[in-house]
């Protein structure tokens, strides 16, 4: 009889108990949703208390590159198309030049959309930057910019093209160069520097900072953040059950309420 029931206890122990631990779900997004993103977190623990929602935020060229190397991550939200499309099988080969399949067939959306901006430390700015243009003038000793493979970056770039100034704006030495968003909000919030372009988003969650200028009308390529579910993803159901949180009404009024827009 003690054989049997030590059998018995044995097969119990064997058996998987799937609702013994929380499923987890990793997320990597942009630097600029840190906020937003933490926020709904906290409301979805609220909607499925047994999911733990584990984030992963930095610059979207710098989550690419993670994701490419192996990173655990179920779903990815970029600031930038280009480096979801990096990832994406589907898309245009001249972008995916690696032939990268990462992105879980009928996954992909567009999240939020975003605008971008110049700004100044609050309160200190004696030289009255106002304008785009105003760093290349004697207005400006030094500007915080993204990076090239920071969306925001990238977009600077955009911006000042457009405005023809690019180049000069380079060959004065006046930029410092920021690995994500956050960095370039933070030097400008300590008045490290005289200005940055970051998004508008960023410049409403801070305290720091106040806004000189919105980038002109048709500068930039439209800022559209694509979220996607990637392969291999841990627990499927799981993230779809996040992705679908993440468009509903409650998610979208925390994206409005920071300043993003809903595409």
């Amino acid at each position: 009889m003690k054989k049997f029931l030590l059998l018995c206890l044995c097969a119990l122990l064997a058996v998987p108990t799937w609702g013994a631990d929380n499923d987890t779900v990793t997320v990597f997004a942009a630097a600029s949703m840190t906020e937003s993103m933490n926020q709904i977190a906290a409301l979805y623990k609220k909607a499925a208390p047994n999911v733990e929602i584990v984030y992963n935020f930095d610059s979207s060229g710098t989550l690419k590159t993670q994701i490419q190397s192996g990173a655990e991550c179920d779903i990815f939200i970029s600031a930038g198309q280009r480096q979801m499309d990096q990832l994406d099988i589907t898309a245009n080969p001249s972008v995916n030049t690696e032939k990268l399949d990462f992105v879980l067939p009928g996954t992909r959306f567009d999240i939020v959309a975003n605008q971008v901006v110049l700004i100044v430390p609050k309160g200190k700015n004696p030289k009255g930057i106002n304008d785009f243009a105003d760093v290349i003038t004697d207005k400006v000793s030094i500007v915080a910019l993204g990076n090239s493979d920071v969306p925001v970056g990238q977009y600077s770039a955009e911006i000042y093209a457009n405005l023809g100034i690019w180049e000069k704006l380079k060959q004065q030495s006046k930029i410092t160069y920021a690995s994500n968003v956050k960095e370039a909000l933070v030097q400008v919030a300590a008045a490290a520097v005289d200005c940055g372009v970051v998004y508008g988003t960023d410049a409403a969650t801070s305290n720091g900072v106040e806004v000189a200028a919105l980038a002109p009308a048709g500068s930039h390529r439209p800022i559209v953040y694509p979220a996607a579910i990637l392969k291999p993803v841990k627990n499927e159901s799981a993230a779809k059950a996040f992705v679908e949180f993440l468009k509903g009404d409650e998610s979208k009024t925390v994206f409005k309420s920071i300043g993003f827009a809903i595409p």
